[in-house]
C-alpha cells in the first residue's frame, strides 16, 4: 500500500490511499480509501508508516538527550593534532601514556586546569566535553596525568631533536629568549628567587629558556633554577644545537641582555656560531664620534664600526616613532616628578607644622623618586630647614639626542646578511615574545607551577610548549579568520622601513575595522573561536523505538564553524 496524490484540475489534489497488483502482466492500481478530507499531518504519519516507520504513542517523545557535551573545539584541536603529526611524535597508538599526554596539552588550549581538575574534565562521569571520550581513555585519575608527565620528561629530548629536524636547517637563524614564572610552595629545588618578570618581588620562580626557528614556531624548551641569570643559559642551548639537533652551523639571535660579550667570546666563538644581538649602551659610541646625529637626517638606518668590537658589523637605527614616545614619556615623567617635589617643598616653607629635618625631607623625596625613576635628572639641594630642587637639563638633552637609537650587532658580513635584514632578523624575537605571552598569560598559563618535583616542572612547562606548538600551527591555519595576520608579505610591503614600526596588510586592517571577513563572517579571536566551536555539541540519544540503543549525533555545523574546519582540514 501506499499513498498517492491525484491531481485535479482547478480543486486540490485528491489523497488516495492505494495498493498496487498485476493481472496480466500489467500493473494496476486499486484505491481502498480517499484521505482527502484528513489532516496533513495525518497523512503523513500514515505515510511513514506504510513506509515501515513506528508509530509513538501520543504524550511519548520521539527521542531524548541523555548527554550533550561541547564537541566543535576538541575536533578542531584533536584534528589538527592529527594532522601534523604531533600524535605520532609523542608516541606509537595504542600507548595510554601518549593518549594522557595528548589530552593534557590539548586541554591546555580549550581550558588550562590543574591536573585534578584535568582529571575530572576527562573522565566520562564528570566530562567538561568530548575530549575523554574522543581519545578513548575512560576513567581517568590525577596519579595516572602525573606518571603521563614523568613519561613526558622522559621523552622530550627525543621529542625536541625530532621537531628541531623538522623545523630548523644548518645556517638558518634560531630565535632565543628567555622567561620566568613564580612556583607555589618551598619544595622544589628548582624554586629559588630571582629577576621577577611576574611583579611577584619576593617569591621563588624558575626561569626558562625558548629556542624557536625563524617563523616564531617553537622547538625546545628548558628549565633553569629561578636564580640562574640569563646569560648563564646559553651554553646548553649552544650545546643542544650541536651536538643533539646535529646542526653544524646557526645563527643565534638573542637580546642584549643574553649575547654579552663575555657569552660571545666564551661560548659563541668558540662553538664557531654567528649571532645577531644588540648593544647594551651606546653612549660611549655616541661620545667618540662614531655615531653622527646628522647621519639620520635623510635616512633611518646607517652601518658603522668600532675598534672596541673587531671584526663586528654594527648597524645604528633611529626610530622616530619610538624616539617621539620616549620623549613624552620623559616630559611626563618630569612634569609629574616637579608637581610631588614641589609639594614637599610647599610643605617645608608653610608656616604651620612645617616639614623639617634634613633626613625627614630625604625620605619624602625618595618616596617621589621611586615613584617615577627621575632622581637622575634633578638637582637637590635640602637641609634642615629647605629644599630645592631643578632639572639637569644637559643631561636631558643629551639623553633626548640618544631617543629612538639602538644598535644591531653581529659578526656576518653583509655580504651573507643585509642591514636590513640583519635588523629584520633582530626584530624577529617578537615571535618569542609573543610566545611567552601566549604560555604565560592570554592562553596556556603556564604558571601558578603547583608541582613540587623537578622533573615534573620540567615536563609541565615543556607539555606548555607543545601546548603553544599545536597552537601556533591552528593559528597559522585559522588566520583569515581571525585578527591575526594573515598576509605578512603584504603587511611589510606597506612599512616604510624595517626600522619603522610594523604595518598591517589591507585585508587585516579592513578585518579590524569592519569585524567581518570578506566573505561576511564575524572575525574572531583565537579564544573567542574556541568558544564558538564549542557549541558545536556531541549528543547522546536514546528513541523511543531502541532505548536500550542510545546513538551519538552531532550537530551541525553553523557556515562560519564549518569554515573553521574546512580551513583545519579536519572532520566533525
Amino acid at each position: 500500500m501506499y499513498i498517492e496524490a491525484v491531481p485535479n484540475r482547478n480543486s486540490p489534489p485528491a489523497i488516495l490511499l492505494r495498493e498496487s497488483y498485476r493481472e496480466g502482466g500489467k500493473v494496476r492500481k486499486h484505491t481502498l480509501c480517499n484521505l482527502s478530507d484528513w489532516p496533513v499531518a495525518y497523512v503523513e504519519g500514515l505515510r511513514g508508516v506504510l513506509k515501515g516507520g513506528t508509530v509513538i504513542p501520543a504524550g511519548q517523545d520521539a527521542f531524548t538527550v541523555t548527554r550533550s557535551l561541547p564537541h566543535g573545539h576538541v575536533a578542531a584541536a584533536l584534528g589538527t593534532a592529527r594532522k601534523i603529526g604531533l600524535d605520532r611524535l609523542l608516541g606509537p597508538d595504542g600507548n595510554r601514556g601518549r593518549d594522557l599526554i595528548l589530552a593534557l596539552l590539548i586541554g591546555r588550549i580549550l581550558d588550562p586546569v590543574s591536573k585534578m581538575a584535568a582529571a575530572r574534565m576527562l573522565s566520562p562521569a564528570t566530562a567538561a566535553c568530548s575530549l575523554g571520550e574522543a581519545l578513548g581513555l575512560g576513567e581517568v585519575d590525577e596519579d595516572e596525568l602525573y606518571g603521563a608527565l614523568d613519561w613526558l620528561g622522559e621523552r622530550q629530548p627525543a621529542i625536541e631533536t625530532v621537531l628541531a629536524r623538522r623545523h630548523l636547517r644548518t645556517g638558518t637563524l634560531v630565535l632565543y629568549d628567555v622567561s620566568s614564572s613564580y612556583l607555589e610552595g618551598r619544595c622544589c629545588p628548582l624554586a629559588q628567587r630571582g629577576y621577577n618578570r611576574d611583579g611577584k618581588k619576593g617569591s621563588l620562580q624558575i626561569v626558562y629558556g625558548l629556542l624557536c626557528a625563524p617563523d616564531g614556531c617553537p622547538v625546545a624548551i628548558e628549565v633553569f633554577a629561578g636564580n640562574t641569570a640569563d646569560p648563564m643559559t646559553l651554553a646548553p642551548q649552544i650545546a643542544k644545537l650541536k651536538q643533539r639537533f646535529g646542526l653544524e652551523h646557526v645563527v643565534l639571535v638573542g637580546d642584549r641582555g643574553l649575547i654579552t660579550e663575555a657569552r660571545i667570546s666564551a661560548d659563541l666563538q668558540a662553538a664557531g656560531l654567528d649571532w645577531i644581538t644588540a648593544l647594551r649602551a651606546i653612549k660611549d659610541l655616541l661620545n667618540s664620534g662614531l655615531i653622527q646625529l646628522s647621519l639620520f637626517d635623510q635616512r633611518d638606518m646607517a652601518s658603522i664600526t668600532s675598534p672596541d668590537f673587531p671584526g663586528e658589523r654594527l648597524v645604528v637605527c633611529r626610530n622616530p616613532d619610538l624616539a617621539a614616545e620616549r620623549a613624552r614619556t620623559r616630559e611626563d615623567l618630569l612634569a609629574a616628578t616637579e608637581r610631588d617635589l614641589a609639594c614637599i617643598q610647599k610643605r617645608v616653607e608653610r608656616q604651620r607644622a612645617p616639614l623639617r629635618g634634613t633626613a625627614a625631607i630625604a625620605l619624602a623625596v625618595g618616596e617621589v623618586f621611586n615613584r617615577h625613576k627621575m632622581k637622575k635628572h634633578f638637582d637637590l639641594a635640602i637641609t634642615d630647614t629647605s629644599f630645592r630642587f631643578a632639572r639637569k637639563t644637559a643631561e636631558i638633552a643629551a639623553e633626548a639626542a640618544m631617543d629612538g637609537l639602538y644598535v644591531v650587532r653581529t659578526n656576518l658580513p653583509e655580504a651573507k646578511l643585509d642591514d636590513a635584514a640583519t635588523v629584520r632578523s633582530y626584530k624577529s624575537l617578537g615571535q618569542v615574545e609573543q610566545a611567552f605571552r601566549c604560555l604565560k598569560r592570554i592562553d596556556l598559563q603556564v604558571r601558578p607551577v603547583y608541582h613540587w618535583l623537578e622533573g615534573r616542572v620540567r615536563a609541565h612547562v615543556f607539555l606548555c610548549m607543545l601546548a603553544y606548538y599545536l597552537e601556533w600551527h591552528m593559528r597559522q591555519r585559522l588566520a583569515p579568520m581571525l585578527f591575526d595576520e594573515a598576509d605578512p608579505d603584504a603587511a611589510e610591503a606597506r612599512r616604510e622601513s624595517v626600522v619603522r614600526t610594523a604595518q598591517r596588510s589591507p585585508a587585516a586592517v579592513k578585518k579590524q575595522t569592519t569585524g567581518f571577513t570578506p566573505d561576511g563572517q564575524p572575525v574572531h579571536s583565537f579564544r573567542s573561536l574556541l568558544a564558538d566551536l564549542a557549541t558545536v555539541a556531541r549528543n547522546t540519544i536514546v528513541t523511543a523505538i531502541t532505548p536500550l540503543y542510545p546513538i551519538t549525533v552531532v550537530t551541525r555545523p553553523t557556515p562560519l564553524q564549518q569554515k573553521a574546519f574546512d580551513l583545519l582540514g579536519v572532520a566533525v
